[in-house]
């Protein structure tokens, strides 16, 4: 299975009155492991974009294992979990630098004509793109 790996050095800005990460940035953080593991893969969101493309979350799911805190660093590791004909499942972790699971997560996508917001296969506009998600993917559907 692949993995993407993203270091993230965590910021004042990033926590809570209590001293640890608000739970929200760990949604940004998921955010930056998904282009992360796109742009391992040797593709672009921004040239999805570009293309007209947009890809929803539809679906999130987290659970928080243990608290961050200002100063500490976080691996935010992204896989493909699962890719089928319209939806894709990315899969997260975000762990101490000790190697301590912070948090585990999914986000479900679904790739939309921007214009229209009308479900479009991947495997139709980027072909390479997709069959790469399926070589990836963690569950074979």
């Amino acid at each position: 299975m692949f993995i993407s790996e993203k270091e993230i050095e965590i910021r004042y800005a990033e926590t809570d009155q209590m001293g640890v990460v608000y739970h929200a940035n760990y949604l940004v953080w998921m955010e930056i492991g998904r282009t992360k593991i796109i742009e391992d893969l040797g593709f672009t969101y921004a040239g999805l974009e570009a293309d007209g493309y947009i890809s929803p979350v539809i679906d999130l799911s987290i659970q928080y294992k243990s608290s961050m805190k200002y100063g500490q660093k976080a691996m935010v590791r992204t896989w493909i979990e699962s890719h089928g004909r319209l939806r894709t499942i990315y899969g997260y972790e975000i762990v101490h630098e000790d190697g301590t699971i912070a948090a585990t997560a999914t986000s479900e996508h679904v790739l939309v004509k921007k214009e229209s917001f009308r479900p479009v296969s991947l495997a139709k506009i980027a072909p390479d793109w997709d069959l790469k998600y399926k070589e990836i993917r963690r569950h074979k559907d």
